[in-house]
């Protein structure tokens, strides 16, 4: 019994483990098990405590108090989620004004616009909670990022007219699981993809998000809400040079046919059913890439920040953009066909077409690994 126990507990912290690849068999058994752990401890227990009262004068009621009490180790452990206990979540998010935030004006936010109202989730906070469930303009959402595969999407809570709350439900090949508390069902970080429970096959709506610095965002909305850290937690939050830290981990996706480094940087596009990534330092070097790919021919600007590290995408249209000399949000970039002046959030602020607004694209950065993990069928850009 006492082996049965702690099997049912042991058996899924086994496969469901960062650095390892999961086999998706393996990983099917182990997150059916996790449920059942409770119920196949709480089972044991009760038949220990049989066998130890029958034996009370014996010799042998020692050894089935020994065994009774590893098993009510493993009912207790059964009851845990291991994975909040070493990244705790903040039920209870606190926000303020922008003007009030304590993240550094360069720190880099997952920002979201709804219905009106702006808020900014600076990663560093979310790198260490994994999830932040939220209301957003009247909307439930949950923002999400998984530091080990850079990926920072926010998804809305409400499918089928039922709100779902998220928790951390392990990790599968490098990429946050998220479990509803609902029905208990697995859903994959990076695709928004019920993996596993009774909503399997579904897939969560996601919600246009930009990764920006906090300066940039704070510029935009300068009446804004910002995350603030948890001081509980505060002092475990991912380090600045997260980023330098985690590409020296351990990979258990094999791109190696790619040619292309595991740990590399891309922005990746999900449009029209078509995906493409576009590597990160080349934004970076050339401040703007307009691309086309795809068919039906799907076309794509990419721009860079006047901070240098914020990043959006926009569908250009039958325009062509070029950087503008003057690095201001107000004088971003120009079109040639008409002359008209554009600023980062892709509006036209002076010329023929004042006025008007680029379309977004929703794109996020991630490891190239995790990426190719995902969306097999991806383009390359190289340019």
């Amino acid at each position: 019994m006492m082996l049965i126990a702690v099997a049912s507990v042991a058996i899924p912290l086994y496969v469901i483990r960062p650095f390892v690849p999961e086999d998706p068999h393996a990983l099917a058994f182990a997150l059916g098990l996790r449920p059942l752990a409770p119920w196949i401890t709480l089972f044991c227990v009760a038949i220990l405590i049989l066998l130890s009262v029958s034996t009370w004068k014996r010799t042998r009621f020692l050894g089935h108090a020994t065994l009774l009490l590893a098993t009510l180790v493993s009912l207790f452990a059964a009851r845990v989620n291991i994975f909040e206990r070493m990244f705790h979540p903040n039920p209870a998010p606190s926000f303020a004004p922008v003007s009030q935030s304590v993240a550094e004006p360069g720190a880099m936010v997952l920002a979201v616009s709804v219905n009106g109202q702006a808020r900014a989730y600076p990663i560093r906070y979310l790198g260490y909670h994994h999830i932040i469930n939220d209301t957003v303009g009247g909307q439930p959402i949950a923002i999400t990022y998984c530091t080990l595969c850079h990926t920072g999407l926010v998804w809305r809570r409400v499918l089928d007219g039922r709100t779902l709350y998220f928790h951390l439900g392990g990790i599968n090949n490098g990429n946050a699981l998220l479990r509803d508390a609902e029905t208990s069902s697995i859903w994959q970080q990076s695709t928004g993809e019920c993996i596993f429970g009774p909503l399997r096959g579904r897939r969560l709506a996601l919600v246009s998000a930009n990764e920006l610095t906090l300066a940039l965002w704070r510029n935009e909305n300068p009446n804004g809400t910002v995350l603030l850290p948890d001081k509980a937690v505060a002092a475990h939050y991912d380090p600045a040079d997260w980023e330098q830290q985690i590409a020296r981990t351990r990979v258990v996706v094999d791109v190696s046919a790619s040619g292309i480094n595991a740990h590399e940087i891309i922005f990746g596009i999900n449009a029209n059913g078509q995906r493409r990534a576009y590597f990160l330092r080349a934004l970076l070097a050339s401040g703007l890439i307009q691309d086309s790919f795809g068919n039906p021919v799907t076309r794509v600007l990419l721009a860079l920040g006047p901070d240098g590290a914020s990043i959006r995408a926009f569908a250009p249209g039958d325009l062509t953009f070029v950087r503008g000399a003057n690095l201001t949000d107000s004088a971003f970039m120009t079109d040639t066909e008409t002359g008209s002046t554009w600023n980062f959030q892709g509006c036209a602020v002076a010329g023929k077409l004042i006025g008007q607004c680029l379309l977004p694209i929703n794109g996020h950065k991630s490891f190239w690994f995790d990426w190719l993990n995902h969306y097999r069928d991806t383009s390359v850009y190289r340019g």
